[in-house]
């Protein structure tokens, strides 16, 4: 499968970003650098609690600017909280933006930043390629290893009244600089750090098998699937062991370079709409979701999941499609359980009435456009039952 390369016309765009330990005190240097005079400071009650925002705050501050902090944005950011965020943004007479954050905070500073040089609500901004006037300067700080929001061209918000997340899909909302600091992974609880790490799992994977991978994007799903896979428990298991946190954060950024170009599939238009409908954390949806879309998917990418499953430690050598497909569906679930991930939709709160309204948002997420198998509404339907 990899002795021949594709030669069709592809793209790569990335961010500027800064890999390494205190990189997250290189903020104020960036926001100088950008023009900044006051700073939209943009985070979460949660990451609010630990020493990195203050780390940001000092490096801002020590250079003579200004900034103010909006940090009323959910674990799932909802629209009304983007527009809250712009009217403080647009209030403050803010210039730029820095996220400190998941991918949540991050997501919320996209919106923010959309909204103030567009002039409409968030929701109208759903879909790919549909922002016309470019973002005020965005630095990113992530404080989880696994969203790579820090350097995708996607921010996913949560469509609060019509409970659904809507993507937004554009070279707008790509940041212009991540910091990208390891130290910062050490608060990360256990649940957080395993959802995640599957988070950052299910965008290297689903990368890989889309029909829009390259060369290019094939480099980075396929080192941040070794990495996650030699990785993951270990960072799981020993929280402040900074070897195992930082390169969980090296495999979260090329997953994320890796699907902010090639884009993704069917386990993430489902955990859109699941996450939406029921407020549940992205990475445990994608994680319960993910062994039933390799198992749909299998027989159209039977080659790239192979190699997957090859560099995941499964022997896959004179053994049929159906035994590896088995073997790869059986590691993934069995590495939920290790990291303490042993729900089924239905304990989440799933009823099975409720899977053709899931199934009707999903099918509208433009995820699936990059799925190897097109799917249609009753294929995803059936993917939701049998993660019941």
């Amino acid at each position: 499968m990899m002795d021949s390369i594709q030669l069709e016309i592809r793209k790569f765009l990335a961010p500027e970003y800064v890999f390494g330990l205190d990189a997250r005190l290189k903020a104020g240097n960036y926001c100088k650098r950008f023009g900044g005079r006051r700073i939209l400071l943009v985070t979460d009650h949660g990451v609010m609690q630990t020493p990195w925002v203050k780390d940001v705050e000092r490096s801002i501050e020590e250079l003579g600017m200004e900034y103010t902090v909006y940090s009323s944005v959910s674990p799932n950011p909802r629209d009304f909280e983007v527009m809250a965020g712009a009217e403080q943004y647009l209030h403050e007479k803010c210039n730029m933006l820095v996220a400190v954050g998941g991918g949540s905070a991050i997501d919320c500073a996209k919106g923010i930043g959309i909204v103030t040089t567009n002039h409409s609500n968030i929701l109208a901004f759903e879909g790919v390629d549909k922002i016309d006037k470019p973002m005020p300067p965005l630095i990113c700080i992530p404080t989880t290893g696994g969203t790579a929001a820090d350097v995708s061209q996607f921010a996913i918000i949560n469509n609060y009244k019509e409970r659904y997340k809507l993507a937004i899909v554009s070279k707008a909302v790509v940041p212009d600089v991540a910091l990208i600091d390891p130290l910062v992974l050490t608060s990360m609880d256990g649940f957080l750090t395993a959802c995640t790490g599957m988070d950052a799992l299910t965008h290297a994977m689903e990368a890989f098998v889309s029909n829009a991978s390259s060369a290019f994007t094939d480099l980075y799903a396929l080192e941040s699937i070794r990495l996650i896979n030699e990785n993951l428990l270990l960072s799981y298991q020993n929280p402040n062991d900074l070897q195992f946190r930082g390169k969980m954060m090296l495999a979260s950024l090329y997953a994320g370079l890796a699907f902010s170009n090639a884009s993704l599939g069917c386990v993430h238009s489902l955990a859109h709409s699941l996450g939406g409908y029921l407020d549940l954390p992205h990475g445990e949806c994608n994680a319960i979701l993910l062994p039933h879309v390799v198992d749909y998917n299998f027989d159209v990418a039977t080659d790239r999941y192979t190699h997957i499953a090859d560099i995941l430690g499964i022997d896959v050598h004179n053994r049929t499609g159906k035994a590896v497909r088995d073997q790869l569906k059986k590691y993934l679930m069995e590495l939920n359980h290790r990291l303490g991930i042993f729900e089924t939709l239905n304990n989440l709160g799933v009823q099975s009435d409720t899977i053709p309204f899931l199934s009707d948002r999903a099918i509208k997420d433009p995820c699936n456009a990059t799925n190897p198998k097109p799917p249609e509404k009753r294929d995803l339907e059936v993917i939701y039952s049998e993660a019941m």
